[in-house]
């Protein structure tokens, strides 16, 4: 346990100073061993079906728990991977990759194992040779410090990866096993009040979102004058639409480009980088982007970003996160734009931004990019899916009456929204610190 009277150690790690001084500093490496998996996404004729552990059932994880109420996804495998790839109670995953390095080397550890569950290429297991209490084990890489080392060390330009050396160097700090489930039943007992509170926000804000969505979809499909003259447009998903409306295919509108396969920075110097974040967290591109990237001029000529431009994001785990997209309302001198965007430039005076920013957001477009999607191991939209995508076209004028009209339903969904945002915000960066705290020795319990 413990105690007031406790003497620290310093440990010479600039995130975790001192640990108390009966702990031991340790690398992960001398407390097991690093696996790789070259299970992917695939089914493959006359291999067996199995489930994986995914990159998303980790990313997500709330619990930093994998269970059997995990929704695992179904592929195959031949039977030496079922062999060596199955999964154990007591293993860790870990995503080894991300988009941006803040979310690289999050971590769940395995509370459910089964015959036919293996790991995915897309994640690292941690195979443990020293005891440590398995609810510890959570909270053990799941931490500041620790998150801090992979940030600090992950490597690439366009996706962010960690290699097997980046994990084995992690430094560990190890209590006693009776002070690790002190430590664990305490954070257990607390995050679980946490995750609470935070599902319920959550449900609150989809709740919301759905009524927004619901707003805009219908403003931008079917307009805002409940007596205007409606047609037919011989696509399901869209259904009739004014009468006086333009459909065409969004290659005819524009031009469609992918971003520059350079990776941008998130510190250091350099010019303005668009990056995946933030299209796929953002409505409107931010006008101070925090990337960076080293970018000469013929870079920033043919990957510019000017007003108008629309963003869509090109890969992902899943087809549900494809073709999110973002708009660009003031030119960013200088700014380029990564690789895992497409860049849709609309012709003059055909596409009113304001009107963009909800109209390539709204759901009626997702029956779309799911259906045509193609996934191997990762999703990814082609500009050839892009540009064949049937697109409304109001009259300006009329676009921006919607955008207005939008502007003003939407107000006080998006008011109550953010605040629900930031407190699951606020609270999660309690729990960081507490996690942190417990960790490293320096709460009292």
């Amino acid at each position: 346990m413990i105690a007031t009277e406790v003497k620290y150690k310093k440990t010479g790690n600039e995130w975790v100073p001192e640990i108390p001084e009966h702990w031991e500093i340790l690398k992960a490496k001398n407390i097991g061993y690093f696996e790789g998996s070259t299970v992917d996404k695939k089914i493959v004729k006359h291999d067996k079906l199995v489930r994986i552990v995914n990159f998303l059932d980790i990313y997500n994880n709330e619990t930093f728990e994998i269970t059997e109420d995990v929704d695992f996804m179904k592929v195959s495998a031949t039977e030496h991977q079922i062999k060596n790839l199955k999964v154990n109670v007591g293993d860790v995953v870990f995503t080894p990759s991300s988009e941006v390095r803040e979310d690289i080397g999050k971590s769940a550890v395995i509370k459910y194992s089964a015959d036919d569950l293996l790991f995915s290429y897309h994640v690292s297991r941690l195979k443990f040779t020293r005891e440590i209490d398995i609810n510890f084990k959570k909270y053990l890489f799941n931490n500041k410090p620790a998150l801090k080392h992979f940030s600090k060390n992950c490597k690439g330009s366009t996706r962010k990866i960690l290699n097997r050396i980046d994990f084995k160097n992690l430094p560990v700090y190890l209590p006693p096993i009776n002070e690790q489930k002190i430590i664990a039943n305490f954070l257990d007992a607390k995050s679980n009040q946490i995750t609470h509170f935070i599902q319920t926000k959550q449900r609150f804000i989809e709740l919301l979102k759905e009524q927004r969505q619901s707003i805009i979809t219908n403003a931008v499909t079917k307009g805002i004058n409940e007596n205007v003259k409606m047609k037919g447009t011989g696509i399901e998903w869209l259904g009739k639409v004014p009468e006086h409306w333009e459909i065409r295919r969004l290659r005819y509108v524009g031009q469609c480009q992918n971003g520059i396969n350079k990776g941008g920075e998130y510190f250091g110097t350099g010019c303005p980088f668009v990056g995946y974040t933030d299209v796929y967290k953002n409505e409107v591109i931010p006008s101070a982007l925090a990337g960076l990237a080293i970018s000469s001029k013929e870079d920033q000529l043919n990957y510019s970003v000017t007003e108008g431009d629309v963003f869509f994001t090109r890969t992902s785990e899943t087809a549900e996160e494809i073709a999110i997209s973002a708009v660009c309302l003031e030119t960013i001198p200088k700014a380029t734009f990564s690789g895992f965007l497409i860049r849709f430039r609309p012709l003059k005076g055909i596409l009113h931004p304001g009107f963009s920013k909800y109209y390539f957001r709204c759901n009626a477009h997702r029956a779309y990019f799911v259906k045509e999607m193609l996934i191997v191991t990762r999703a990814s939209l082609s500009q050839n899916l892009l540009n064949n995508l049937p697109i409304l076209i109001p009259p300006i004028s009329e676009q921006k009456e919607i955008e207005a009209f939008i502007n003003n339903e939407t107000k006080t969904l998006d008011t109550a929204i953010s605040k629900a945002e930031r407190e699951i915000e606020l609270i999660k960066e309690y729990r960081e610190a507490m996690i942190a705290e417990a960790v490293t020795g320096k709460m009292k319990l």
